[in-house]
């Protein structure tokens, strides 16, 4: 059959493969056992019981131990033959019905899948593609981002050579002197590789000067001069385009400009000293902001909108369905929907005005910014290749992965309700020693709402009001994740009863309950 052929072919290089760690694993043995479970491929049910058999045969503990990679890829072939049979043949389908066990199963064993992905990038071309259209986004960044560098390598192929291109910048007039040269570029050239001269500097660009360029132009654009972003409520460090960038009468050439430039920078594989908050980052990737996103604009407004959902609103609040504000000194209304001024806001609508709120703070008041940046970035970048990402994987693929020094975050972390020696917190740090890289700049992501670490390190954590170090607080509720208040950098642990448990919930939360707070 059809299936057949390919799994032969598989169990052929697995009966190749040397395991010195499992000598009892007979290879003729395995390969009959694994073509005996690899029948159950069209019920997911069917197929979950057999590769944990197939696991506990073969001496793999699918939860934990990933040391012996020899053995974990033969499992292999099971997997493959489950996707030939399950999976969706495009990122349209996946999300119907039909396909909610193949959602739920690849979800369960998600470990387990960005092992092999790791260890043999091609499946993510080939029979595990659909992992990457996967609502959850269940692969790993580094898979993804392996992923996203074989695709741009292929796009760089297919455009052959272009040639390359040179500027000459004034350190002084940095900003200026590159939007002046690189708007008279085509696509195509943008896309060609870059050299930078600096004015009067006998330097010859072998790299470290295109990598500085990059660098130092990642920060101008936030300079207030040009009025393009502001700063988040709660963090110098992150920005986001600013509805007053109005009183620069080029702003919106310029906002494309910036969206060249950080296209061309994701293109080029340079990293930006550049953090955006999370609804900006959203609006890159084609994606609604939500009303937890309103914490990073304003604070206070956030906590009085969550009060509103979480309490009855009758005899107290006397809203209607309007938004006042006040821009230099000017008055604005504006009305959330038509005749908006008319309407009351009750405990049965305000759910619809908390949500056309958000909108109207996180997308209308800055459209026709956010438009022109996404005009200009879509030339350089495809957004259905980086719709693989989430917004926090967007900032790692931008910014690069934090050098996240573990002994400095625990020194500089404060405990409410428990103590440095309270059994949690051991687990906690045991935990997040354990982490990869990327496992730990997404925990400082969740915690504190960008992986961006300060200079002088975790003692100079900024907050809503200044230095605000990292907190770990009790929670209730052993059977919940953790949560996180980012205006505080504040991590609400609950008290697990196991490593183990706590392990699980952990990443759980830093990888799929990124969105902190939100309104249930």
């Amino acid at each position: 059959s059809k299936m057949v052929s390919p799994l032969k072919r598989q169990d052929s290089r697995l009966k190749k493969a040397k395991s010195p760690k499992s000598p009892k694993l007979g290879r003729t043995r395995s390969s009959r056992r694994l073509r005996r479970k690899s029948s159950v491929g069209s019920d997911s049910k069917a197929t979950s019981s057999s590769l944990e058999g197939t696991a506990q045969f073969a001496g793999v503990d699918l939860e934990e131990d990933d040391s012996d990679v020899s053995q974990l890829l033969q499992l292999l072939p099971l997997i493959e033959s489950y996707f030939i049979v399950k999976a969706p043949k495009s990122a349209d389908d996946i999300e119907k019905d039909k396909f909610r066990e193949f959602r739920e199963f690849t979800h369960t064993h998600s470990r387990i899948l960005n092992i092999f992905c790791q260890k043999k990038p091609l499946l993510m071309q080939r029979s595990l593609k659909s992992l990457l259209w996967h609502p959850k986004k269940i692969l790993n960044f580094n898979n993804k981002h392996q992923h996203f560098l074989h695709e741009i390598q292929k796009q760089r192929a297919a455009t052959g050579n272009i040639g390359s291109f040179r500027i000459m910048v004034r350190r002084k007039r940095l900003f200026e002197d590159s939007y002046h040269q690189l708007k008279q570029l085509s696509d195509d050239e943008m896309k060609s590789p870059l050299s930078v001269k600096f004015h009067g500097e006998a330097g010859v660009d072998a790299g470290g000067l295109t990598r500085e360029w990059f660098l130092l132009l990642s920060r101008a654009i936030f300079d207030p001069n040009y009025c393009l972003f502001k700063a988040a409520a709660n963090n110098n460090n992150v920005f986001q385009p600013s509805k007053a960038s109005h009183w620069n009468p080029d702003h919106l050439l310029l906002f494309k400009f910036v969206g060249r430039f950080v296209g061309k920078a994701i293109y080029d594989g340079q990293l930006l000293d550049a953090y955006f908050t999370r609804s900006f980052y959203k609006h890159m990737l084609g994606v609604k902001p939500t009303i937890s996103d309103v914490e990073s604009i304003d604070p206070d407004y956030y906590k009085s909108l969550r009060w509103m959902l979480e309490n009855s609103i009758e005899d107290v609040l006397d809203l209607e369905f309007i938004r006042e504000g006040e821009e230099f000194g000017v008055k604005r209304v504006t009305e959330l929907k038509e005749n908006g001024k008319n309407i009351k806001v009750t405990d049965e609508n305000k759910t619809e005005y908390v949500s056309l709120m958000a909108e109207r703070m996180l997308t209308d008041d800055i459209k026709k910014q956010i438009d022109a940046f996404l005009e200009g970035f879509r030339e350089i970048i495809d957004t259905k290749l980086l719709s693989i990402f989430n917004e926090q994987e967007l900032e790692l693929l931008i910014c690069g992965l934090p050098d996240i020094d573990y002994n400095d975050l625990k020194a500089n972390t404060e405990y409410k309700g428990f103590s440095p020696s309270s059994e949690v917190i051991s687990w906690f740090w045991q935990i997040v020693e354990d982490m990869t890289q990327e496992e730990k700049a997404l925990l400082v992501q969740f915690v504190t709402g960008t992986s961006k670490v300060p200079i002088q390190g975790f003692k100079q954590l900024q907050g809503m009001n200044g230095i605000q170090r990292f907190q770990i607080h009790k929670a209730q509720g052993e059977d919940r994740l953790p949560t996180a208040h980012t205006c505080f950098n504040q991590l609400d642990l609950p008290s697990y009863t196991s490593l183990k448990s706590m392990r699980k919930n952990l990443l759980l939360a830093i990888r799929e309950g990124s969105e902190g707070f939100s309104f249930r």
